[in-house]
């Protein structure tokens, strides 16, 4: 049997390994799942006669090496900065190998010894990114075959609740990990291109600069920018465009609310609370407010983020308890963010029967014929429950397909590489859509930028 090692069985891995496993015995496949807890490697292959779950540290050389050797592919789950090391021992001992995860320079540098061994490192192929890339990159081909040129390229994806869970007034649950959610935006001014000129966003401003989007059947959404859209400029072929945003998806008063914590510093990285472990969600909170020995928490949080008591967003900073006077941190040493995503989990984690949602919007700008176009593409995926998320399924489903589709040799273009090419998107978003991951296009009148009128 072939063997693919699929080294990390965390919340993206379930819908990885059930496409797998369901369909080893046609594809001849052993599944080996390997994780620092076994348990956890063990509940997502459910005893089944083609899979194997055993211990693997990721720090371990010897154990990481013994599972990559005995693999005929490699597919890391891992945390993206893990990846590295299983990325040199793949080129050791000639493995392909397959991540969801953004390409690090490191990973980059891999590329030649990739190639000299015709290996395939595939990466970037999850949902965001992924899915976008390679939904993008149909429609974008699709428009220069017919002699389009591109004048606008915006894509935005957000993990959501699904609707019928929807049951909080952030309209939000965590879907993915939750740090990310805390520190989104940070680390750098957010830059994009919107008609011919370059725009920059500070931390600061950035969840006060929102664009909004209707999606039919689910209504409205807003989306703030990524940090970098510039970042597949040349790797799309859009060296000419005129505008290019890239944004992440929420519901409509989201980032609003999301800035009072931003203005008051709680989703800060960068330090430590001293006694934070004796700290209540109130203390916290009243750490980062003047002091007064007359006003209450509350009327002092009022005043220096200028919240009226009747705005929408004091219920919902209420709703999350962050006054609450019985309810502790208990984390030692613990960062302002850290303390944060803690106070947000004990309300945004999905609980039993729950569902998740990730949408996806993209806009396609073009000139043809001397006259002015515009697609609008639009995705939708629900989650089954917790275990089987929507963000599993996006995520774990195109690792799986490509996994096999470079096991049978359908991907061969060797070396480090994200799925922007028609061998690799076709068949994938073609197959996606068997299981309900589907794009719905439609022309739409041009608002962008007209280069025929300035």
């Amino acid at each position: 049997m072939r063997k693919i090692l699929v080294i990390g069985a965390g919340k993206s891995a379930s819908f990885l390994i059930k496409y797998l496993l369901d369909k080893s015995n046609e594809e001849d496949l052993h599944v080996i799942v390997g994780d620092i807890n076994i348990q956890n490697a063990r509940k997502l292959i459910n005893d089944h006669e083609n899979a194997q779950a055993i211990t693997l540290d990721v720090f371990s050389k010897h154990s990481r090496q013994d599972a990559i050797e005995n693999a005929d592919i490699v597919v890391s789950m891992l945390p993206a900065r893990y990846h590295i090391e299983v990325a040199k021992d793949c080129i050791t001992y000639k493995k392909h190998m397959v991540t969801a995860s953004y390409i690090s320079k490191e990973m980059e540098d891999l590329d030649n010894a990739a190639k000299n061994k015709d290996l395939v490192f595939m990466n970037e192929i999850g949902v965001d990114p992924g899915i976008d890339h390679m939904s993008a990159m149909k429609v974008i081909d699709e428009i220069r075959n017919k002699g389009g040129k591109m004048i606008l390229f915006e894509s935005f994806t957000g993990g959501l609740v699904a609707p019928e869970s929807d049951n909080n007034l952030w309209n939000y649950k965590f879907t993915w990990n939750p740090r990310n959610v805390v520190v989104a935006g940070q680390g750098g001014t957010a830059k994009f291109l919107q008609e011919g000129t370059y725009k920059y966003i500070p931390y600061n401003r950035l969840f006060r600069r929102t664009e909004f989007l209707e999606i039919d059947d689910y209504g409205r959404f807003e989306a703030y920018a990524n940090r970098d859209s510039l970042k597949y400029q040349s790797v799309y072929g859009l060296d000419d465009i005129k505008t290019l945003y890239r944004g992440t998806m929420r519901r409509v008063g989201f980032s609003r609310a999301w800035n009072i914590f931003v203005q008051l510093g709680l989703t800060d990285d960068n330090y430590t609370i001293d006694d934070s472990e004796n700290m209540s969600y109130r203390d916290f909170i009243n750490a980062f407010l003047p002091y007064s020995h007359t006003d209450s928490v509350e009327l002092k949080f009022r005043h220096a983020l200028k919240i009226d008591q009747d705005d929408i967003v004091w219920d919902k900073l209420e709703e999350l308890d962050i006054f609450s006077k019985t309810k502790m941190v208990e984390l030692k040493q613990a960062t302002p963010a850290q303390i944060l995503q803690k106070i947000l989990m004990d309300s945004w984690m999905l609980k039993d029967g729950e569902k998740d949602m990730i949408v996806m919007y993209h806009k396609f700008g073009y000139e043809l014929d001397s006259k002015m176009h515009q697609i609008d593409s639009t995705m939708v995926a629900k989650g089954e429950d917790r275990t089987y998320t929507a963000m599993s399924k996006t995520v774990g489903l195109p690792v799986a397909m490509a996994t096999l589709a470079i096991l049978n040799e359908k991907i061969t273009t060797p070396g480090v590489q994200i799925p922007i090419r028609k061998e690799v998107y076709d068949p994938i978003l073609e197959e996606l859509e068997g299981f309900g991951i589907k794009f719905k296009e439609k022309e739409v009148p041009y608002l962008g930028y007209n280069p025929l009128n300035v």
